[in-house]
């Protein structure tokens, strides 16, 4: 499998994150927990059967970095899955995926320079906000809180992104795994805080969800998307990126039978269209 295909794979994988959470009836703040410290468990295996060993000597200098980026991924987590729950699937990953447009905002904190053309991309997506956000269409408080929890995690994830780009040299799979277990680490004492995880509703088919958005949609997503990243430009990889929002507002609208209304089929052509069209170069080669 190519680098290409790899990143594609993972991008499926990712869009039906959504469908997962929904059927695990668990606090956000459990499914983050559980699903940080499988991830974990799945990459240490994985290590030991390819023969690989942590770097300590990169961890150690990437220290804080991983941390504050692994926090902001557990807090992510949290804020993305609380979305689902108060708005739909398709509404919520549309809203997470501001996260570009964050990004190109703060991208003068990296010594990036912002762009006429990235400007005008940021206000069209900003404008898609809008009209997703259901203020046009009167939608209901719980509705827009969804809104606002899914902004939130765009927020945390651009912060993720620009953290990645102060890390030192470091090999994919150390990375990925201090990030996540950071993320456990501190999504762990908000658990206590609020009550511990409670398994009692717990179904067989729950469990079997939750073992697959640990392992499949946290461990070897990961694994395999970071492991092709270094092996296709950050231009096609970012392209590709979006079979995630194309694939997870499908599949909300096919298996949760979730309908996007005019207004936010407008809002989400107006953001996935700006943060796609702002990837594509400009100019000649």
């Amino acid at each position: 499998m190519n680098g290409k295909m790899k990143i594609l794979t993972s991008m499926a994988i990712f869009g039906t994150v959504g469908i997962f959470v929904r059927f695990i009836p668990m606090a956000s703040a459990g499914i983050a927990f559980c699903r940080g410290v499988l991830g974990c468990i799945f990459l240490l295996a994985l290590m030991a059967l390819t023969g690989k060993k942590p770097n300590l000597e990169d961890m150690k200098r990437n220290g804080w970095v991983l941390a504050i980026s692994g926090a902001a991924i557990g807090i992510n987590w949290i804020l993305l899955f609380e979305s689902y729950r108060y708005t739909t699937v398709a509404i919520a990953t549309i809203c997470y995926y501001l996260a570009p447009a964050f990004v190109t905002l703060a991208s003068p904190l990296v010594g990036e320079k912002l762009t006429v053309k990235k400007l005008v991309c940021i206000g069209v997506a900003l404008v898609g906000m809008v009209f997703v956000s259901g203020v046009l269409q009167g939608n209901q408080e719980s509705s827009f809180l969804g809104v606002v929890l899914g902004v939130g995690a765009a927020v945390f994830y651009a912060s993720v992104i620009l953290l990645n780009k102060k890390l030192s040299p470091i090999g994919a799979y150390d990375k990925t795994l201090c990030q996540l277990g950071a993320a456990s680490v501190v999504v762990a004492p908000y658990i206590l805080l609020t009550g511990g995880i409670y398994f009692g509703d717990m179904a067989p088919v729950s469990w079997i969800m939750l073992a697959v958005l640990g392992v499949v949609h946290t461990g070897f997503a990961y694994a395999l998307y970071f492991g092709a990243i270094r092996d296709v430009n950050a231009q096609t990889a970012a392209i590709l990126s979006y079979l995630d929002p194309v694939l997870s507002i499908l599949l909300s609208a096919l298996i949760l039978r979730e309908r996007l209304d005019i207004f936010s089929l407008i809002g989400a052509m107006l953001i996935l269209g700006s943060a796609l069209y702002s990837e594509l170069p400009t100019g000649k080669k």
